[in-house]
């Protein structure tokens, strides 16, 4: 497995990446909708160096990006997914000490994640700590364990 950063023509590709990541976990259509705004990887947070994929065989299995946040010593996990496929393969846990180790570099302290669910479970056994439920980003009045690891 390789990681490398995103390069900006891949931004469609991952962002169907997350959307085929997310419906894996059998969202019905309409939550899927509402959630596509937020699965989309934006060509500028690529450009900003701010996103990164995993490669096995020279084939992309999953991604992941950073995103700051308005204080400078937190970062968010804004995306991690995982080609369904390669679920269970080691794939995410390799992409998630990428991101710590890469905030770390980055000099921050924290970073916090707003995570689905059926990803709960992962972030715990990363290493991230239970803080709270927080709204959700993408589903009104949908409400999601909101987790920190100390850097």
């Amino acid at each position: 497995m390789r990681i490398r950063l995103a390069l900006p023509q891949e931004a469609k590709a991952l962002s169907d990446l997350c959307f085929r990541s997310k419906a894996h976990w059998g969202y019905d259509d309409a939550f899927m909708a509402q959630s596509r705004n937020s699965l989309i990887v934006g060509a500028g947070q690529i450009k900003a160096g701010d996103v990164w994929v995993a490669e096995v065989e020279g084939v992309v299995a999953g991604m992941v990006a950073l995103a700051a946040m308005p204080d400078p010593a937190l970062v968010d996990l804004d995306k991690l997914f995982v080609e369904p496929s390669r679920h269970g393969a080691g794939v995410g846990r390799a992409l998630m000490a990428f991101a710590i180790e890469e905030a770390r570099r980055r000099g921050l302290k924290k970073m916090v994640i707003l995570a689905d669910r059926n990803a709960a479970p992962f972030y715990e056994r990363m290493g991230a700590v239970y803080l709270r439920d927080k709204p959700s980003d993408a589903i009104p009045g949908n409400v999601l364990p909101f987790f920190e690891i100390k850097l």
